[in-house]
C-alpha cells in the first residue's frame, strides 16, 4: 500500500509493463531467477559482471558463459529495453543529449556532461511529469508513466559506457588535460518527479551504489535527487539513510506565487516543504540544494531574492539559480542580466550560498522534455 499523503501513479488499464531486467532484481533474485534457468546460481554473478562492470551486452562477449546458454540468460535477464533514438551534441562535444525510445514506444531524455572535474549525467526517472509546471516543457506534456529500475539504471550503464569508450572525447585526450574519464555524478533531474516514482528511484540508486558487480560502485555522494516538494516522500526518503543531496525545486518563496508556478503547492506550502529539506540535511548531513529558475518579471523580483534568503539563513543549504532554458512558443523567458544579479546580491546578503548554474545545451533543446516533445 501506498504511504498516506504521497502521490502514486497508476499506470492505465492494459499498459504493458517493462520486461524483467538483470538490473530490476537484487543479487539474490538474480540467483533465484538464474537457477529457474536451470543455470548454476554462479551465472548471476557472471552476468552481473558484464552489464555492471563491463557494460558487455553483447552476449558475444561472455566467452565465461557457455554459448548455448548464453541466448536463454539474454532473453530472461538482459531484454533490450531502450533504444537510442539520436544524439545531439553541443559545447565542443562535452555536452550530449540523449533521446530514447522506450519498449512500448514512450519517449524519455538523458543528458551527459563533461566538466574539468567531473562527468556528470542527468537522467530521467518518468516519461513526462505529472506535477503540472507550466514553466516546464516535460510539465506541459503529461504523464506518461514511470519508467522501472532497470530503464532509469540503463542510461547510466551507457553513459558509463559511453565515458569509457572515448565517445564524450578520449580517454587520451581527458588524461592529457587531468579531466576524469569516468561519470562520477548522477543528477534525478530529467523528464519526471522522482519521488513520485518512490520506489524505483530507491531501488535505482540501491543498483547504482551497490559495490561491483552487484552494482556500479558509484558513491551517494555524487547522487542528487530532486523534488519539487512532495513532503511525505522526502520524510520517507530521509528515512532510507542515504547521502545523496536532495535539490528542491523551489522557484518562489512566497506561497501566492508557488502555488501557480508549481501546483502541488497547493497541498504542501513553502515551509512545509523547506521544513522537510532541513529534515532530511540534519539526518543526511549533506547541504541541501534549493534550485530556482529565474523567470523575467515573474519570480526575480529582489524582494523575493530577499525573502529567499530570509528563509534559508543560518541554514544547512545553498541556492542554485537557473537561467530560463525557454521553450517554443513559451511566454516564460530568462531573467535579465541586472535582475539577475540583484537577486544573487539580495539572497547573499544574509549569508546563504548562491551560484548561478553553468547553462548548457541551448542550442539542442536542453531542456528536459523539449528534444522528445520536438520528435512528437
Amino acid at each position: 500500500m501506498p504511504e498516506p499523503g504521497v502521490l502514486t501513479f497508476v499506470a492505465p488499464r492494459g499498459a504493458k509493463k517493462p520486461p524483467r531486467h538483470l538490473a530490476d532484481l537484487t543479487p539474490a533474485q538474480r540467483k533465484e531467477a538464474v537457477a529457474t534457468l536451470g543455470e548454476k546460481p554462479f551465472r548471476a554473478k557472471q552476468l552481473s559482471q558484464h552489464y555492471f562492470a563491463r557494460y558487455a551486452h553483447d552476449p558475444a562477449q561472455w566467452t565465461d558463459i557457455p554459448a548455448g546458454a548464453r541466448g536463454r540468460l539474454q532473453e530472461a535477464l538482459l531484454p533490450d529495453l531502450m533504444s537510442v533514438v539520436r544524439h545531439i551534441s553541443c559545447d565542443d562535444g562535452a555536452t550530449r543529449k540523449t533521446l530514447w525510445r522506450l519498449f512500448d514506444g514512450t519517449l524519455v531524455e538523458s543528458v551527459l556532461m563533461r566538466y574539468p572535474d567531473r562527468v556528470t549525467m542527468c537522467i530521467s526517472s518518468q516519461a513526462g511529469c505529472g506535477m503540472n509546471c507550466p514553466f516546464c516543457a516535460t510539465g506541459q506534456a503529461g504523464l506518461d508513466r514511470n519508467l522501472s529500475t532497470a530503464e532509469i539504471v540503463h542510461q547510466i550503464v551507457d553513459g558509463m559506457r559511453a565515458v569509457r569508450d572515448g565517445e564524450m572525447g578520449t580517454a587520451d585526450d581527458a588524461a592529457a588535460h587531468g579531466a576524469p574519464t569516468r561519470l562520477s555524478n548522477i543528477v534525478f533531474m530529467g523528464m519526471g518527479e522522482p519521488l513520485a516514482n518512490y520506489r524505483r528511484v530507491v531501488d535505482s540508486i540501491r543498483r547504482l551504489t551497490d559495490p561491483e558487480p552487484d552494482g556500479l560502485g558509484l558513491s551517494q555522494r555524487g547522487i542528487t535527487v530532486s523534488t519539487v516538494g512532495l513532503v511525505p516522500a522526502i520524510h520517507r526518503f530521509a528515512d532510507e539513510g542515504f547521502k545523496c543531496r536532495l535539490a528542491v525545486s523551489l522557484h518562489a518563496p512566497d506561497d501566492e506565487l508557488r502555488d501557480t508556478l508549481v501546483p502541488v503547492n497547493t497541498r504542501w506550502k513553502v515551509r512545509e516543504v523547506l521544513d522537510a529539506a532541513f529534515d532530511y540535511a540534519h539526518r543526511s548531513g549533506r547541504r541541501v540544494s534549493i534550485e530556482y529558475a529565474l523567470i523575467r518579471d515573474v519570480n526575480d523580483q529582489a524582494w523575493r531574492g530577499d525573502r529567499l534568503g530570509r528563509l534559508l539563513k543560518g541554514r544547512h543549504a545553498h541556492v542554485n539559480l537557473i537561467p530560463l532554458n525557454p521553450t517554443p512558443g513559451s511566454r516564460w523567458t530568462a531573467s535579465r542580466p541586472e535582475d539577475e544579479r540583484a537577486f544573487v546580491d539580495a539572497i547573499a546578503a544574509h549569508g546563504v550560498p548562491v551560484t548561478v548554474r553553468d547553462t548548457r545545451g541551448q542550442e539542442i533543446d536542453g531542456a528536459c522534455g523539449q528534444l522528445a516533445a520536438s520528435e512528437r
